[in-house]
């Protein structure tokens, strides 16, 4: 029997125990069960109890206590905290100014102390929430920084130090962060929300044979991120219910927590960028750490395939940079030298034309 169920039994009972009680009042008899003209009145009042016990009482009881319940999972418990110790402090408060108060003429003296409780507990509690991230910062320095060597890895994120970067299910399968954070580039903690890793989960699910070993690839990647030092990662309860997509929540939240965003998503990219929201792409640091040639330089490669051009040839360097080179198609299979005439940056990369040394 369902918890719903339950409460609606309790309903109809309560409910009708009020219509049968209403019916004696009506009636004004004091033995109803021999008076036949009581039980005209108690009796269907009785009935009509019952079933408005019966459809009312789930919304008096479990609907609420669900919703409430709903609402407190989507809280930070960093607010909780911060909430409960806001109202412990409002209330000493109040319990401090209610000896005096006290003293005053009736009615005031016996008002006022009430009146204070929920004004201080209220005003603590919406102060210790909306400073909350102040207070942290406070502690941080009061404790220079000191959090004891086994809860290291489970520090607030809102303490001072560098910003935290959202990391989005792109750059965790893409796997190339882990390799970044190896060698110390990244200062600020990785913060990983749930949603994030739900998604991550229901990929590594997958039917589809590819999409199953892109979703466990990502689940080892944040394995190979927690068991590093530095950068610390966390496994964060952050959400928002004002929306269902993956990629407006993190945007929601870098707004909100003034967050910045780690992805390889180029909409994301964009879309978080037109919000003045700090955005850094893998793709576009790969790109710019990408060996630079100048027009004129030289350099050795393999020539692999023919170009989209009629006599072209195509080539790729270390790094992956596409190699355009003008008559090369003859020279496919060997490795030259080439002479740079010209880099273009477009949206996917840098690409280089070229032409055989011999050739310039």
């Amino acid at each position: 029997m369902t918890l719903d169920r339950i409460f609606r039994f309790i309903g109809l009972i309560v409910f009708a125990i009020i219509g049968w009680q209403t019916g004696i009042i009506i009636t004004q008899s004091p033995n109803p069960l021999n008076d036949l003209n009581a039980l005209k009145y108690t009796v269907p009042l009785s009935l009509l109890g019952a079933l408005l016990g019966w459809v009312i009482a789930p919304w008096l009881t479990t609907r609420p206590a669900s919703a409430a319940i709903r609402t407190v999972r989507q809280i930070p418990v960093e607010d909780v905290v911060a909430g409960a110790i806001g109202l412990a402090l409002g209330l000493l408060l109040a319990a401090l100014l209610a000896v005096p108060l006290t003293q005053l003429p009736e009615p005031f003296g016996s008002i006022l102390p009430f009146v204070g409780s929920i004004i201080f507990g209220y005003l603590g509690a919406m102060v210790a929430v909306l400073r909350g991230g102040d207070i942290v910062r406070l502690l941080a320095r009061t404790r220079r920084g000191g959090i004891s060597s086994g809860t290291a890895k489970s520090r607030d994120f809102r303490a001072a130090g560098p910003r935290p970067l959202l990391l989005d299910t792109s750059v965790i399968i893409d796997g190339r962060i882990a390799d970044v954070a190896k060698t110390g580039f990244l200062a600020g903690p990785l913060l990983v929300p749930r949603f994030v890793l739900n998604e991550l989960q229901y990929i590594a699910d997958s039917p589809d044979q590819l999409r199953r070993a892109r979703g466990r690839r990502g689940l080892e990647v944040l394995d190979e991120l927690q068991s590093l030092d530095s950068p610390i990662l966390e496994i964060v309860d952050l959400d928002t219910p004002k929306a269902k997509d993956v990629d407006e929540k993190l945007v929601i939240l870098a707004r909100e927590h003034d967050f910045a965003i780690m992805t390889n998503d180029y909409n994301l990219n964009r879309v978080a960028a037109l919000q003045g929201l700090t955005v850094l792409n893998l793709n576009e640091m790969a790109n710019a750490m990408k060996a630079i040639y100048l027009p004129g330089e030289t350099l050795r490669l393999r020539i692999i395939q023919e170009g989209k051009e009629p006599g072209q040839g195509v080539g790729y360097l270390d790094d992956g940079t596409m190699v355009v080179v003008e008559n090369g198609e003859a020279l496919i299979g060997r490795e030259v030298d080439l002479t740079v005439t010209k880099v273009l940056q477009t949206s996917a990369g840098r690409m280089i034309f070229a032409v055989p040394s011999t050739d310039k």
